[in-house]
Order: C-alpha cells, then structure tokens, then sequence
C-alpha cells in the first residue's frame, strides 16, 4: 500500500465523496417520488463510483504531467525528455528532491567560481607584481644609458650588469611557470631512477653554502649518515625539491639558526625526509595556502626576500607527480618542518644505508 500512487489515493477518497453524496441526493428523491429500491440506488453508487474515479484520476494524471513538464521546460537544465507520466505521477517528492538537489548543486558551483575567481584575480595581480619589477628595473637602466650615462664607461658597465641580472630574474620567473604548466598538465616527464639521498641533500648544501653563510645559517644532517640510502625517483627533479625547500628555510631563517635535514624510515617501502629549520615560523593562517603560486606570507609592498614565489609550489607538484605526499608543520616564532615521502629503492647492486626509524 506504501507504494500505491498518491493520485490514486486522491481519486479514490474525492469519487468516494461525490458517489455518497449523489447517492444519498437520488435515495431521498427516490424516497419522496418513487417506490424506494436498495438495488437500483446500489447500482447507481457503484457506477457513479467507478465513473468519478476514472475522470479524476486521468485529469489529475494530465494535470499534473502538464504542470511539472513546464517546470522542467522552464528549467532548462532539467532534461524533461526522459519524463514518463507515470514517473511524475506516482510521487511529486521524487521532484522535490530533484529539484533541491539541482538547486544544491548550482548554489555550490556558484560558490567554487567564486572561489576560482579570487584566486585568479590574486594570481593574475602576483604575476603582474613579480614580472614588472624586474621589468621596469632593466627598462630604468637601459633608458638611463640612452639619456647620455652611456659614455661614462664604468656606469654602463654597472648598469648592464644590474640590467642583466634583472633579466636573469624574468628568465627563472617564466622557467618556474612553464615548469608548473608542465606538471600540472602532466606533460612533465620523470627520469626514474635509484639514487642516494644523501649525496643530494649533500649537492644542495654545498650550492647553498654561501647563500646560508651570509645569514650565519649552518645546514646540516641530524646526524651522521656513512652508507648510502638508495631511493627511487627523478634525481634532478627531487635535487630541486630539497634546494627549494632549503632556499626556503634559509630566507625565513633567524641569523645564527639551523637547517637541518633527516632521512627516516616511514613504512616498509617509504622513507621521508624532512627539512627543519628554527626561523620566523609560519602562522596557521597561512598554512594552507602555501603551495599557491606565488603565494607570499610576507604581504608588503618590499618582500624583503627574492625568488620568484614559486618555490612551494613547484615542489608540492614534482612530489605529487612521484605519487608522494609532501606535509608541513609550523609553529609561528619557533620554527617549520617540511617534509615528504620518497619510495625506496627495490634493486640495487649497493646496501642500502641504515636508517632511524621515524
């Protein structure tokens, strides 16, 4: 019965109605007028009844059909071709539901275009932001040397080189750029292969010496690591996560800190490595919006510290496209980690180096 089409159940009580009250009309005018027979009014009932039932139900039926189609139609989005009149007809909750869930489903996109649109707005303004600086350094001083500082020798040897290194500047910018597009559209290709960790991280150090030298940064292992640990993966690619991630920790860091880097063991077929350092911090705030492009915690005008603000997220998408994880932990004032997972080598001619367990 929980299943029997409401329309019915309309039809069924209003011809019930309408079939008592004839039925009673005919009983006392036949009472009054005419010899009264039980058969007869019977009959009549019965007729009445079956006569009533079908007009309703097929008119409610059409009704019905003719006003939810014109929903549909009007709501063009829903596809009213695949309506049956039975389908309408037997629960108008099914259509209220639909209905609501249609109307869930564009309030949310509404919501993610939203979303999207600030986002793009904010990564078209950090674009602007990271091309034009250099851009209108190298036009400074290229127009400085038309306007007659040609001649003097030592000022355009000077300002050739500051214009040079404001073009090396744009160069890196759109090299990250295209990089990422690259990854994100998947057309990146990954040279897999079994490598030492360890003399990575090492090759990072050693570029980045001087850099960390000049904010009295020392970078160094957890500890001491005498036999290799054979990972597999992109070497190039992962030797750039760890010079970003170093870089990174070497701008925020405190004059006179640390940069330390550890190899643990994760699970059987995993180990991770991670990078700590006890500068600046990050404020929770701005955690989840770290591996944005160009995303900056430093909001001024200045941003004290260079690089091209694609730092972050180039390594979150060379670690996704390994199929790893990459994690952050930071607390504002005492320092950040970052870290991610590496697969560790399944054959290699060499032993693998013993590790901590993490």
């Amino acid at each position: 019965m929980s299943n029997f089409k409401r329309s019915y159940k309309f039809a069924l009580k209003t011809s019930l109605f309408i079939t008592i009250f004839l039925t009673l009309l005919v009983s006392v005018f036949l009472f009054f007028s005419f010899e009264f027979k039980l058969i007869p009014v019977l009959v009549f009932g019965a007729a009445c009844f079956l006569f009533s039932f079908f007009i309703i139900q097929y008119r409610v039926e059409h009704f019905i059909y003719k006003r939810v189609k014109k929903i549909y139609d009007n709501v063009t989005l829903l596809d009213s071709s695949t309506l049956q009149p039975s389908q309408i007809t037997t629960d108008m909750a099914t259509l209220t539901r639909e209905v609501e869930k249609f109307a869930e489903d564009k309030k949310l996109e509404i919501e993610t275009l939203k979303v999207r649109e600030t986002y793009r707005k904010e990564f078209m303004g950090n674009v602007s932001h990271e091309l034009k600086t250099p851009l209108f350094t190298v036009q400074g001083y290229i127009l400085t040397l038309l306007d007659g500082a040609m001649k003097d020798k030592a000022v355009r040897k000077k300002y050739l080189q500051r214009a040079a290194r404001g073009v090396e500047r744009l160069i890196y910018i759109v090299k990250d750029l295209d990089m990422i597009t690259k990854l994100e559209a998947g057309d990146l290709h990954l040279n897999r292969e079994n490598f030492n960790i360890i003399e990575v991280v090492q090759n990072s150090f050693d570029l980045l010496e001087m850099k960390a030298a000049k904010k009295d940064i020392t970078l160094t292992f957890d500890l001491e690591y005498p036999q290799p640990i054979w990972v597999y993966g992109d070497r190039e690619r992962i030797q750039q996560v760890i010079t970003n991630l170093v870089v990174n920790s070497i701008k925020y860091g405190k004059k006179g800190g640390t940069t330390e880097i550890s190899i643990e063991n994760l699970i059987k077929n995993k180990v991770i490595v991670r990078v700590t350092d006890n500068g600046e911090g990050i404020e929770k705030v701005n955690i989840p919006r770290l591996f944005e492009r160009f995303y900056r915690v430093d909001k001024s005008g200045s941003r004290k510290e260079g690089g091209s603000g694609l730092g972050l997220s180039i390594v979150k998408h060379i670690i996704e496209a390994h199929s790893e994880k990459i994690y952050v932990e930071s607390v504002y004032g005492v320092g950040s980690e970052f870290s991610f997972t590496l697969e560790k080598s399944k054959n290699t001619s060499k032993p693998p180096g013993k590790l901590k367990t993490a």
